[in-house]
């Protein structure tokens, strides 16, 4: 059914005695076999819960007018009584309840309705100013009620009918920033009111009402310090159909107007009818006139950066045929691969089929390089043999290799396996065949072949 949006608690709903003792049956008799149900107590069990499942899935609708101030409070109390085990009479609960509002069939709520609920302690309320485009047509609202004690839930559905208001909109239109309210502080209808109250004093008009409300953080305002108990700010735009009134175009002239840009506060005669309950920023006011808002229509004309008119759009039909991507995976995939084959072969080729082996290779290199390239190896060997050992023999990398005169090579006096330990350095020189005799000088300081 119909419903008020002016925020009064409902009353919640008298539940017969039997509930309360929790026994839908009624005592009828003294014994426990005696027990009946009498036919009163039947019509008064089944109006109960055919209540209460009509009242869980009831529609709420409402009428607001377009270009109007739509307030709705979600009321906490409203939604206790539906979360089991339901309160009995006189019982107080105080479960924290959130609410989720979307528009049926979609996950967000219309551009023009906004919702607010700041613990799951307080209502929820939903506010906006319905547009013209919506008139007409009902718009529902999906209400999910969540009990975070119990995680039980419950669903409303509210309709909108936007009504068309006769002078929408109002020709003037001003908006005020009052810096000590909250947005669910204002959508408050006492503190509503109190407010159009003081704008209709200073302005008097024949018709006032309150277009839109819109919180200071939506308008890129900054959330304030939680200490002195400071505000968000409001603004709160309101409408009427005669022109402003001097005190209010007082913001324009130009002492005000340098005050305000030395952020200074300006000097306004009727600010006194309002700082009793709201703190006006009246550097921030705007007035509009929509009288003199005139539409001038400018031809676009067509340059650099301005594309040309394509047309209405026309979306691809959905008989759209199949396409075949066959060819495109064969050339896609198999034509890198093939490439990628070919340069592997080329490569194999040229490191397994072009190599000239070790044999070749001695072939062609002098002996006297590859006697060399051997002596290098064993001295290298042996090397790392003292490393491990420092007591091993001398080294044969000392031994002349070559003969000095004739320049043969010299076979190795003992095998690899030849205990050389006590050899010296040095071997003497009637050891070395072919070998020129050099003559030995005596202690005495004579010399003897």
């Amino acid at each position: 059914g119909e419903s008020r949006t002016d925020g009064l608690a409902r009353p919640r709903m008298q539940l017969p005695r039997w509930w309360e003792l929790g026994d839908p049956c009624a005592w009828t008799g003294q014994g426990r076999g005696t027990r009946r149900m009498s036919p009163a107590t039947t019509g008064t069990f089944l109006l109960t819960v055919y209540t209460i499942f009509s009242k869980v899935h009831s529609d709420r609708n409402v009428y607001p007018s377009a270009g109007v101030l739509f307030v709705h409070v979600l009321e906490r109390e409203y939604f206790k009584g539906e979360f089991p085990p339901y309160p009995k009479p006189g019982e107080i609960s105080n479960d924290p309840i959130t609410f989720n509002t979307n528009l049926m069939g979609y996950p967000d709520r219309p551009g023009w309705l906004r919702y607010i609920q700041r613990t799951p302690y307080s209502d929820g309320v939903l506010y906006g100013s319905p547009t013209a485009e919506n008139v007409g047509k009902p718009t529902i609202i999906e209400i999910t009620a969540y009990n975070r004690r119990t995680f039980e839930t419950a669903r409303h559905n509210l309709i909108i009918n936007i009504m068309s208001a006769e002078d929408f909109p109002l020709p003037y239109q001003a908006e005020f920033f009052i810096k000590n309210m909250n947005v669910e502080e204002m959508l408050a209808s006492e503190v509503l009111g109190d407010f159009l109250g003081a704008v209709k004093n200073v302005w008097q008009p024949e018709r006032l009402n309150a277009i839109n409300i819109t919180s200071a953080l939506d308008r890129g305002g900054r959330v304030p310090l939680p200490i002195n108990d400071l505000k968000e700010g409001v603004y709160v735009m309101v409408g009427a159909d005669v022109p402003f009134s001097s005190c209010l175009r007082e913001v324009e002239n130009p002492q005000n107007q340098l005050r305000c840009s030395q952020e200074m506060e300006p000097v306004i005669t009727c600010d006194k009818k309002f700082r009793t309950h709201f703190y006006i920023d009246w550097c921030k006011i705007s007035l509009v006139d929509k009288t003199k808002q005139v539409s001038t229509y400018q031809e676009v004309i067509r340059g650099e950066g301005i594309l040309p008119d394509g047309g209405e759009y026309k979306p691809p039909s959905d008989s759209l045929k199949s396409r075949d991507y066959y060819t495109d995976f064969l050339i896609t995939l198999a034509v890198p691969s093939a490439v990628a084959l070919v340069l592997f072969l080329i490569l194999a080729y040229i490191m397994c089929c072009r190599r000239e082996g070790v044999e070749k290779r001695n072939m062609q290199t002098p002996d006297i390089q590859l006697v060399h390239h051997s002596a290098i190896q064993k001295s290298t060997k042996e090397l790392r043999d003292m490393s491990k050992n420092r007591e091993i023999a001398w080294p044969l990398s000392t031994l002349p290799v070559f003969h000095p005169v004739t320049g043969e090579i010299i076979p190795p006096l003992h095998t690899d396996n030849y205990d050389s330990t006590n050899m010296p350095l040095m071997q003497t020189q009637q050891n070395l065949p072919h070998q020129t005799q050099i003559p030995q000088q005596q202690t005495t300081g004579k010399w003897y072949p």
